[in-house]
């Protein structure tokens, strides 16, 4: 292993929210990218980085339902992005690039999970192609526009990946799909990319981390049964959430992610797993509530998976 995969003593933790992370930082003069930065954590990440000053870009693949969310979010500008149609990424990247400026802040925070099987592009499985092609697509084309010197890029990952590692010899699920595993396999992805992506952008001064922002209602959960959820203990036969479940609130659930992209606490470190507003100890052997996984944090893996992704979106923006 050779990400520093240790607690640091944040001062934070699992009931922090954005604000109290971002206190005593101005974010003045900064601009960020959130995609899903209008809905769920997504949103509360863009109200918080606002609060502090930033300009926020959000990237919406439902606009209209973007514009009335962030209403009364000053400092935010919108644009469409579909990140399950690469042609739509490269629309929008070639949008921003040709605005001539430069991006300090990118969090991915836009995901599906659990979703019926579907296919998007190419036969790509959905959740695969959404949650780690699409980002990976937009930040290599984004490349030219992310700030050396300082720029950090946050992938929004899950405890879910403790569910699946890549399934090299069935990428997109055409022997049979379980929603589960296959959204444990996206997340492991969104993880592995941000090792790769630190290595090779620590030398222009560009870090990259993953996390696990904690259990959240949210409209994530949309493709989920209510008796589903009622099984797992989630929320009651009223649709009340049900606090035992250690569930945390939106605010809450973006601390983590908003940490990871502005804290100095981090400065001069990158490609590691963070949960809980600070680093993520490794998971023990057949822990599955907390840390990160081996198979998430293993460079070769990390590497493979970045050259298949580059081969598939054909985006490689470290390309010799």
């Amino acid at each position: 292993m050779s990400t520093a995969q240790h607690k640091i003593g944040s001062g934070f933790g699992a009931t922090s929210t954005a604000d109290d992370v971002l206190q005593g930082i101005d974010l003045t003069g900064k601009l960020a990218l959130v995609t899903g930065g209008y809905s769920g954590i997504g949103l509360e990440t863009t109200r918080a980085l606002a609060r502090a000053g930033a300009r926020v870009v959000v990237p919406a693949r439902r606009p209209a339902v973007a514009e009335q969310a962030l209403t009364d979010v000053s400092g935010v500008e919108l644009d469409e992005l579909d990140l399950g149609d690469l042609e739509s990424v490269r629309g929008f990247s070639e949008r921003f690039l040709a605005s001539g400026r430069t991006l300090d802040l990118v969090i991915d925070s836009a995901g599906i999970m659990a979703c019926p099987e579907t296919r998007v592009g190419p036969g790509w499985e959905a959740q695969f192609a959404t949650n780690h092609l699409g980002h990976f697509a937009l930040v290599n084309r984004l490349w030219p526009a992310i700030a050396p010197g300082g720029a950090r890029v946050v992938s929004v990952s899950s405890r879910g990946h403790h569910l699946s590692g890549i399934r090299w010899d069935d990428l997109h699920w055409r022997r049979g799909y379980d929603k589960w595993a296959a959204y444990g396999q996206a997340k492991t992805a969104n993880v592995l990319f941000a090792v790769q992506l630190d290595r090779l952008g620590r030398d222009a001064g560009v870090r990259a981390f993953a996390l696990h922002p904690g259990g959240i209602i949210t409209p994530l959960q949309r493709h989920l049964a209510k008796e589903e959820m009622i099984e797992r203990g989630w929320i009651d036969e009223d649709g009340n959430v049900l606090n035992p479940q250690g569930f945390k609130t939106p605010q809450q659930g973006a601390a983590t992610q908003v940490w990871a992209a502005t804290s100095p606490q981090l400065d001069g470190i990158g490609g590691v797993y963070l949960e809980d507003c600070d680093i993520a100890e490794p998971a023990p052997q057949g822990e599955e509530r907390f840390g990160v996984k081996d198979w998430a944090i293993d460079p070769e893996q990390a590497a493979r998976l970045w050259d298949l992704s580059a081969e598939l979106t054909g985006v490689d923006a470290f390309a010799a």
